[in-house]
């Protein structure tokens, strides 16, 4: 008993020492504890000797070692607490900041920051998307050939793979994604149906840029998969993004396509918005803008990501958003988008972003 009183006096001195430090208060709490309550702490040892007592010295010696750990494990959680909130005063006192107050740029006359076209019409598909249920989806840029090009029906001898010049590295394993539908069987792997998902994303091509056509792009992948999905769905989801982010009824035509990953497979256009149809260099003088490559999921897509065709179908697409940028700020060259000129993005507000 005189040692658990001893203990005690000690405790408290040592704990008045670490309450007067300013610095490291917090690592010199953390070694206390270390010495009293750690594997071969004090206390933790008293209470260890107690099974060497007699029976009657158990009773009382016993209670008062546990009562001892019991009281040093509620002083420390409350000192170390007491810290914590002590920090968080110091840094909210010492660095808060007023997001209401006029910024010194702003006063100053100097130009403030502005969000990318790009970014401010993505996230408005996200928003939307996620407004009919689907989840957004990430994937890696730099690609293996099995998910930007075999697990989308597109073996090595395919005449497909001509149709986009690809970006390989050395070992010609891996390349830079030449279309967001990589994402498809990354998505089929996590999932099982019913599902649906989007997944925005740059993408790169070796191809001659003109006013219309740039090396770097951002489309929005988007895959729909469970039972009894048709054609009608497609096309549903299809009208209601675009009337959604354009605000009004836009004329579209849907025509036949060929993607390997789909089958049967659509090109979705859009009546350009920068000549209302007349024509001009973004349409190629035809009046129109091809803006939604899409179909129905290939029976061997689904395969590859362990689903039964015969069981699941569903949709798939993907949407050009440097185009649909363009369609709806009535930007004229492509290349202007990825220019990095900070006068082209100050342009562009959201304030819901």
């Amino acid at each position: 008993m005189p040692e658990i009183a001893q203990i005690r006096t000690e405790l408290e001195r040592e704990l008045a020492i670490v309450s007067q430090q300013k610095l490291g208060a917090r690592e010199a709490l953390l070694r206390l504890r270390t010495k009293y309550l750690g594997d071969d702490g004090l206390v933790t040892l008293l209470v260890r000797s107690v099974k060497t007592l007699s029976a009657e010295e158990k009773r009382t010696v016993g209670r008062a070692a546990n009562d001892l750990k019991r009281e040093c494990e509620e002083i420390f959680a409350a000192r170390h607490q007491e810290l914590e909130q002590a920090q968080l005063d110091s840094t909210l006192a010492n660095e808060w900041i007023d997001w209401t107050a006029r910024s010194s740029i702003m006063e100053s006359g100097q130009q403030s920051g502005a969000y990318h076209p790009v970014t401010i019409v993505q996230r408005e598909c996200e928003n939307i998307f996620l407004s009919m249920g689907f989840e957004i989806l990430d994937g890696p840029h730099i690609e293996t050939d099995y998910y930007n090009f075999e697990a989308l029906n597109i073996p090595a001898d395919h005449p497909a793979r001509d149709m986009q010049d690809t970006f390989w590295f050395a070992d010609k394993l891996h390349l830079l994604r030449t279309q967001t539908s990589a994402v498809q069987v990354r998505g089929m792997e996590l999932y099982r149906p019913p599902f649906r998902f989007i997944a925005p994303g740059k993408v790169f091509r070796s191809e001659r840029t003109d006013a219309s056509h740039e090396m770097v792009f951002h489309q929005l992948e988007g895959m729909m998969v469970g039972e009894g999905i048709t054609v009608g769905n497609l096309i549903y989801f299809m009208q209601t993004i675009l009337t959604e982010i354009f605000k009004r009824n836009v004329e579209v035509r849907l025509r036949p396509g060929f993607f390997p990953f789909v089958e049967p497979g659509f090109e979705l256009d859009i009546r350009c918005l920068i000549c209302d149809g007349k024509g001009c260099s973004v349409c190629k003088h035809s009046g129109w803008v091809e803006l939604l490559p899409c179909g129905m999921v290939h029976p061997a897509v689904l395969r590859f990501g362990k689903i039964d065709p015969e069981k699941a179908s569903g949709f798939a697409f993907g949407m050009g958003l440097d185009r649909l940028v363009m369609m709806k700020y009535l930007i004229d060259d492509i290349r202007l988008i990825h220019s990095g000129e900070l006068r082209f993005s100050s342009q562009f507000q959201c304030g819901g972003l």
